[in-house]
């Protein structure tokens, strides 16, 4: 292959053949193969250790997840109200006298936990849009403490705050969690 003249500062390097299997000089290029310029970039995505502009679908997730537990601490708290009501009214009545024999006071004292708890949760997923850190800590927390409370009665109720207890844990543990907790604000 000649290059012509070995002074041409736009032919090839003197000593230097171009690569087997690349066009030369004045080749034209191969069909098939993409034009000019850059290959289709990719879309833009936000960079690693970015703040999120938006609440990770997670994090949204154990937010609904809380919301949904105060619901069922609100029938909870009821059902127990009801239920001290009751085992009052049955004291004085021979024909409920098994059902007397439980304590009124234990009765009042779960309705109370039951509406701390649903208290808790409410505002937990209220601030999920301004919380800092201390509010992932602190929703982490309620999400460890609900599942190991869930594990003693284990009823219908209990599996499910068991379960949302452990995915609350979860999504706002996890790097988007993270993220979206220690994202700084303007």
């Amino acid at each position: 292959m000649s290059f012509g003249d070995p002074n041409n500062p736009y032919g090839a390097p003197q000593g230097q053949q171009p690569p087997q299997g690349q066009p030369g000089y004045g080749y034209q290029q191969p069909q098939g193969h993409p034009g000019y310029g850059y290959p289709q970039a990719p879309p833009v995505q936000q960079p690693y250790g970015a703040a999120p502009t938006t609440m990770p679908g997670t994090v949204n997730t154990a937010r609904v997840l809380l919301w949904v537990i105060l619901g069922f601490q609100v029938i909870g708290t009821a059902l127990f109200a009801i239920s001290a009501v009751a085992v009052d009214k049955a004291k004085d009545d021979a024909a409920f006298e098994e059902l007397a024999d439980y304590s009124t006071g234990v009765l009042w004292g779960l309705m109370v936990l039951a509406l701390v708890w649903g208290v808790w949760a409410a505002v937990l997923a209220a601030k999920f849009n301004s919380g800092g850190n201390g509010l992932r800590v602190t929703a982490l927390v309620f999400g460890i403490l609900t599942a190991i409370l869930a594990l003693y009665p284990f009823t219908v109720f209990g599996i499910v705050h068991l379960v949302f207890g452990i995915l609350i844990a979860v999504f706002v543990g996890n790097s988007k969690g993270s993220a979206w907790f220690k994202r700084p604000r303007y």
